[in-house]
C-alpha cells in the first residue's frame, strides 16, 4: 500500500507519494506540487531535499556511516585497492580477479595524454593554481576525444578519464614546481605511477615508500565519494544538459576548488600556520574557540554531515601515526596538530559538541608529511573524487525519464513597473 504524506494549502488538501529508500530513508516526493497546487517549496540550499534517487552512497551521519554500494568504508580502506573501489562504484560490483586485471591492464594503457596537450602547460603562467590546470586539462580531453554516445565509447572515454587524470595531476604539479615531466610507466600500479610523476627527477632514482603508497591508497578511497555534495551535485546537474563526461567532470573540479568544500583540508594547514606564527601557542586558540566572545573555530573539528565520529577520520588518524613514524618527519606544523588532537579528544567541551577530527584534519597532516604543497591538497581530494563522479554522471545519464535540471524560485524582486525616458530618470 502506497503511503502518502498530506499537504493543506488555503483550504485545500493534497495528497503527495512518501518514498522510502532501501536503508528506510523516507522522502516526500514534490515532483506535482506545482502542478496541483500552484506552490514550489523553498529549501536554501537543498539542505532539505533529494535531488535524485541514487545506489551509489549511503550516508548516515548520526550513527558515523557511510557505506559504497552497500559495503562499509572501513573494509574498503583496509582491504581494497583504489582501482577496485573505481571498479565498484562505476560498475555497482567489486570486479573478478580476471575483470580486476582487464581493469588495471587498461588504467595503464591509457595513462598517456597526447603530446599536443604539453602546449596548454607551456601556454599557462608557472602561477597557475594546480586545480586550475586540472580544470582545463580535463575539459580539453573533450577536443581529442569527441563525445560519442555508444556504451562502449562512453566505456574508453570513463577510462581515458581515471588514467590520464593523474597524469594531467602530475603535469599540473611539476609545471607549478617548474620541473620536467614524469612519463608513466606501465610496469607500475596506479598509485606507483602517480608518486613516481610527482615526486621523480630525472637526475635521480625514485622509490616509492611502501608506508606513504598505503596512506595514500586509503586517502583517494575515503574520498572516492559521500552523495550529493557540491561538486557530485555540480556533475550531475552539468551533466543533466547533456554535456559530455569531460565537460561535467571539470565543472566538478571547479566546484571542488571553493574554499568551503574541498579546501578543507587546506584550510586546516594553514591554521596550523597561523598558530605557529603566533610562538605555537595552541591552547590560546582551544580558549578562543570555546570563547562565546570570539568568531575563531578550529579548522578539521566537528562534521556537517556526521553528528558523531566521521568514520573516515577514524582510519586516516591511524594512517597518520604510521606516515609520520615512516618518513621521521619533524614538522612544528605536525607536532601542533598531534597537540590539537589531543585535546580536542579529552576536552569535554569538544567531546559535548561532537568536534571530533574529522578528515580534513588528517588528510591535510599526511599530506603534509609526505611533501605534497598545500595548494596540490584539493588536486589530490579531486583525483580520489574522480570516480564518485563518474558514477554520478552515468547513474543521471542511465536513469529513465531523467530531465535537465531547472530548479524553481521565489521572486523577491520589484513588481511591474513602468518604462521611464533616459531624460527622465
Amino acid at each position: 500500500m502506497t503511503r502518502h504524506a498530506k499537504l493543506e494549502l488555503n483550504g485545500t488538501e493534497t495528497e503527495l507519494p512518501v518514498v522510502v529508500g532501501t536503508e528506510a530513508e523516507v522522502g516526500i516526493d514534490i515532483s506535482k506540487l506545482r502542478a496541483r497546487t500552484g506552490a514550489v517549496t523553498l529549501d536554501p540550499s537543498f539542505a532539505n531535499t533529494a535531488a535524485c534517487e541514487s545506489a551509489i552512497t549511503y550516508i548516515d551521519g548520526e550513527r558515523g556511516i557511510l557505506r559504497y554500494r552497500g559495503y562499509d568504508i572501513a573494509d574498503l580502506a583496509n582491504h581494497a585497492s583504489f582501482p577496485e573501489v573505481c571498479h565498484l562504484l562505476i560498475h555497482g560490483r567489486l570486479p573478478t580477479r580476471p575483470e580486476r586485471e582487464e581493469f588495471r591492464h587498461r588504467l595503464t594503457r591509457h595513462t598517456l595524454v597526447h603530446e599536443d596537450m604539453k602546449l596548454f602547460f607551456e601556454g599557462l603562467p608557472h602561477s597557475a593554481h594546480p586545480m586550475v590546470i586540472l580544470s582545463s586539462m580535463i575539459a580539453a580531453l573533450s577536443a581529442y576525444y569527441p563525445e560519442d554516445d555508444t556504451p562502449e565509447e562512453i566505456d574508453l572515454n570513463i577510462i581515458r578519464l581515471l588514467a590520464k587524470a593523474k597524469t594531467l595531476a602530475a603535469f599540473a604539479y611539476k609545471k607549478s614546481k617548474g620541473q620536467p615531466f614524469i612519463y608513466p610507466k606501465n610496469d607500475l600500479s596506479y598509485l606507483q605511477n602517480f608518486l613516481r610523476m610527482l615526486f621523480a627527477i630525472p637526475a635521480e632514482p625514485y622509490v616509492v615508500n611502501p608506508v606513504v603508497q598505503s596512506a595514500l591508497n586509503k586517502l583517494l578511497i575515503l574520498h572516492a565519494d559521500h552523495e550529493q555534495n557540491c561538486s557530485t551535485t555540480t556533475v550531475r546537474t552539468v551533466g543533466s544538459s547533456g554535456a559530455n563526461l569531460y565537460a561535467s567532470i571539470s565543472a566538478g573540479v571547479s566546484a571542488l576548488w571553493g574554499r568551503l568544500h574541498g579546501g578543507a583540508n587546506q584550510a586546516v594547514i594553514e591554521m596550523l600556520e597561523t598558530i605557529r606564527d603566533d610562538g605555537a601557542n595552541y591552547r590560546k586558540y582551544i580558549e578562543l574557540t570555546k570563547s562565546k566572545d570570539s568568531d575563531f573555530r578550529l579548522m578539521g573539528f566537528g562534521h556537517r554531515v556526521y553528528k558523531n565520529f566521521d568514520p573516515r577520520a577514524l582510519i586516516l588518524k591511524k594512517a597518520a601515526d604510521e606516515v609520520l613514524e615512516s618518513l621521521g618527519v619533524e614538522d612544528p606544523l605536525l607536532d601542533i596538530a598531534k597537540q590539537l588532537e589531543e585535546v580536542a579528544l579529552a576536552d569535554d567541551y569538544f567531546i559535548e559538541r561532537k568536534l571530533y577530527p574529522n578528515v580534513d584534519f588528517y588528510s591535510g597532516v599526511i599530506y603534509r608529511a609526505m611533501g605534497i604543497p598545500t595548494d596540490m591538497f584539493t588536486v589530490m581530494f579531486a583525483l580520489g573524487r574522480l570516480p564518485g563522479w563518474i558514477a554520478h554522471w552515468l547513474e543521471q545519464r542511465n536513469t529513465p525519464g531523467a530531465r535537465i535540471v531547472r530548479p524553481r524560485q521565489i521572486y523577491v524582486g520589484e513588481t511591474a513597473r513602468p518604462w521611464v525616458e533616459l531624460d527622465d530618470r
